[in-house]
């Protein structure tokens, strides 16, 4: 596991629990500290292993700079240098036809990097105020997603001229069709108001998509999460309720993987709010941090879940199986029930077992 710092430093993590207690703690393998030439100057805010193998990964930081490393010499192989913060940044894990990553800054403008050549191979123009969050979808490779500042979420197909293919509408258009209503005097005026389709009423912070591509899901400083339909753009208008949300940067949050009912695990001040993607119910709120958490990353080959604070601590998450009542008449049924994957019940432990 790769995990970022406030204070620049990169840290690497074998997650293979080899000591099969449920309670563990996972040491660093190795590390870029203070101490480190290439290390970031101030805080990372996003760490990727490239898609494909762990012989690379990279790193963004408020220091403006995108950095390729070496795993194995951990040494920068390349760094990419922006005119603002750099917020967010992700690559495609489904592409074999480029190796961009998207990148988010201060700039309205969402830079494409090529890794391969080292260079920014072109930007997209949309967007009218910083970039917070970028994400590829797990489906399609030159789909992209995009959230700003600016209220607006924004799909982009990068291989064409005319890059944006939708903006995402939280009102499916409601707003659109009492314009046809009006009169012939008042529609040039309405026209032009209706044409900026927000998908949320504040700051546009964290995008995910679902694990098969054909959802989308935004958060923003509205207290909203929405979920959307990739492909039409429409909002499915799941109601999560107020979904809390005070940060003035990037919201990490995540979704599960192969669980038979989906679910997003969102930072929520000291906890983690686990929700059903498709119902928005409030299944369960993970408590162990001491200060707000940042971060939240599902790891599908374990069935678990890591999030990280601003109090220095990674803590891991694993869904618990619950004990069995003794009862001759159904012991095979709860036998078969007791041989399931955990994770595959929606039981979600709030225990605060701490990694590393």
């Amino acid at each position: 596991m790769l995990s970022g710092g406030s204070d620049g430093a990169i840290v690497l993590y074998d997650l293979e629990n080899f000591s099969r207690k449920p309670c563990y703690t996972c040491k660093a393998i190795c590390s870029v500290r203070r101490n480190h030439p290439g290390v970031h100057k101030f805080s990372v805010e996003t760490v990727q292993w490239y898609p494909h193998d762990t012989g690379m990964f990279t790193s963004s930081s408020f220091d403006k700079t995108l950095k390729i490393w070496d795993t194995n010499t951990l040494q920068p192989a390349d760094v990419f240098h922006f005119d603002g913060t750099v917020y967010s940044h992700h690559m495609s894990p489904v592409a074999t036809r480029h190796c961009l990553i998207a990148v988010g800054t201060k700039s309205p403008k969402v830079q494409l990097c090529d890794f391969k050549s080292g260079s920014c191979s072109h930007i997209l123009q949309g967007h009218t105020q910083e970039v917070l969050a970028v994400s590829w979808s797990p489906r399609y490779e030159f789909i992209l997603a995009t959230g700003s500042a600016d209220s607006r979420v924004k799909l982009w197909d990068v291989r064409r001229a005319s890059a944006c293919l939708i903006t995402l509408d939280q009102h499916n258009g409601e707003k659109s069709k009492a314009a046809s209503e009006t009169s012939c005097i008042e529609f040039q005026i309405v026209h032009i108001f209706l044409t900026v389709n927000t998908a949320h009423n504040g700051r546009v912070n964290g995008l995910c998509f679902t694990s098969d591509g054909l959802h989308l899901l935004t958060a923003g400083t509205d207290d909203r999460m929405r979920l959307w339909n990739s492909s039409s753009g429409e909002n499915t208008l799941v109601n999560y309720g107020k979904v809390s949300n005070e940060s003035k940067k990037g919201l990490r949050f995540t979704v599960s993987h192969g669980c038979s009912s989906e679910f997003a695990f969102v930072p929520c001040s000291t906890t983690v709010a686990v929700y059903t993607i498709y119902s928005g119910d409030l299944i369960t709120t993970l408590r162990g941090h001491y200060s707000s958490v940042d971060c939240c990353v599902f790891q599908p080959n374990f069935q678990e879940l890591y999030s990280s604070g601003r109090d220095g601590n990674i803590l891991a998450w694993v869904p618990y199986l619950r004990e069995p009542e003794p009862d001759d008449t159904h012991s095979e049924k709860l036998l078969s029930k007791q041989c399931l994957n955990p994770a595959y019940e929606d039981a979600w432990s709030s225990s605060d077992d701490e990694v590393g």
